[in-house]
């Protein structure tokens, strides 16, 4: 992770921001920049730059870390990344490092048989918004390099084995004299025999080429959590691509897309919906009927409730992903006018307005029932 890159400024939140402010802020973010869902050509940088920071920020260690050095390296400590903070040779446009490396490839290079990771993968699974909230299990299938079978990974036909390099003596790169403006330079270069792996396969294995891998069909079992929410992730470690040298496979994330509802809106564990009454329901009271994701439930409208009020159902909401119990679900009432009346109804409201101490206006555009219409 880069110790230059200002974490904060990434998610939008200020240093003193709350867990759940930069919760809320990742969620938005990351959902923002989606490569599957934003397509502008930096969106896919922005993405993983918005994951790297809410990895930090989101864990209370790492993000001390990161207050008190600029970098969640726990090595490191010297200002913000030692001689690449301001000043130093960083200054001139690349650092000391990388003048060095121009010249003589670099400094410590790994070992080029050390066992490496494979590459991790992403995954969009789509649901339905009743599925986020109560979690499923499902399988899904998608494609990733595979260690190929017939060689075991080691790229070499059966019965043989890879051999070192001739050329670099297992070593992966090769010294490379050239001449310069400032005399006669060696530097270093990737062996063009063994392309860096310090081995050489003389006869090839003819399922996988050379290469180790083959393209595999995957599946996984996945149980989505309940409770779960749009642009959240899951790790599956060991189900992304086949590694290097032995080195394990890299995991797999599997990002959510929850389909919106028609009926309802949700933060979080709170669910929201909105509900219809008429005017003799909130004038005189009323139990009405309301369908909540758990079922539909009876709610009690208190006469004289006015347009606008919230009520709230207890444990009708959505699971808490990370915590104990239920959300709630908040009904909003409004209530409902209607547009055209007939004789009876028209007199009976008239009759109201005079219980009330107002003066029906008949036809007129000033009585009670034009101001009760308005």
């Amino acid at each position: 992770m880069a110790a230059n890159k200002d974490y904060y400024d990434i998610l939008g939140v200020s240093k003193d921001a709350s867990d759940d402010e930069i919760k809320k802020a990742y969620r938005k973010l990351s959902k923002k920049y989606h490569p599957d869902i934003n397509k502008a050509p930096d969106a896919e940088q922005k993405f993983k730059d918005v994951n790297e920071a809410y990895e930090v920020l989101g864990d209370s260690q790492k993000r001390a870390q990161y207050d008190q050095f600029g970098s969640a390296d726990p090595n490191a400590g010297f200002g913000g990344g030692g001689f690449g903070g301001q000043g130093g040779f960083s200054d001139f446009g690349g650092g000391f490092e990388d003048i060095f490396g121009s010249f003589f490839g670099g400094g410590q290079r790994q070992s080029p048989n050390q066992p490496r990771q494979g590459e991790d993968l992403q995954y969009q699974m789509n649901l339905k918004f009743e599925e986020a909230i109560f979690g499923k299990k499902s399988t899904i299938k998608y494609s990733r390099e595979a260690l190929c079978k017939t060689c075991g990974g080691s790229g070499a036909k059966e019965g043989t084995s890879p051999v070192t390099c001739h050329k670099c003596n297992g070593s992966g790169t090769i010294q490379v004299t050239q001449n310069t403006p400032l005399g006669r330079m060696v530097r270093q270069q990737t062996c063009d025999v063994c392309n860096g792996t310090g081995k050489e396969i003389k006869e090839k294995c003819a399922t996988c080429g050379g290469s180790g891998h083959t393209s595999q069909q995957h599946e996984v079992k996945v149980s989505v959590p309940a409770g779960v929410e749009d642009g959240q992730q899951m790790r599956l470690q060991g189900q992304g691509e086949a590694g290097f040298n032995g080195g394990p496979y890299g995991d797999l994330y599997i990002i959510f897309q929850v389909q919106p509802s028609d009926i309802y809106e949700r933060d979080g564990s709170e669910i929201y919906y909105n509900q219809t009454i008429s005017f003799v329901q909130a004038a005189l009271g009323d139990e009405i009927e309301v369908p909540t994701v758990h079922g539909n439930v009876k709610l009690k409208v208190p006469a004289g409730t006015q347009t606008g009020t919230n009520f709230r159902l207890k444990g009708k909401g959505a699971p808490r992903l990370r915590g104990n119990g239920t959300g709630d679900q908040h009904v909003k009432v409004k209530v409902t006018v209607p547009k055209k009346l007939n004789n009876d109804q028209k007199e009976a409201l008239k009759q109201f307005a005079k219980a009330s101490g107002e003066e029906p206006a008949g036809h007129g555009k000033s009585g009670f029932f034009d101001k009760f219409m308005n």
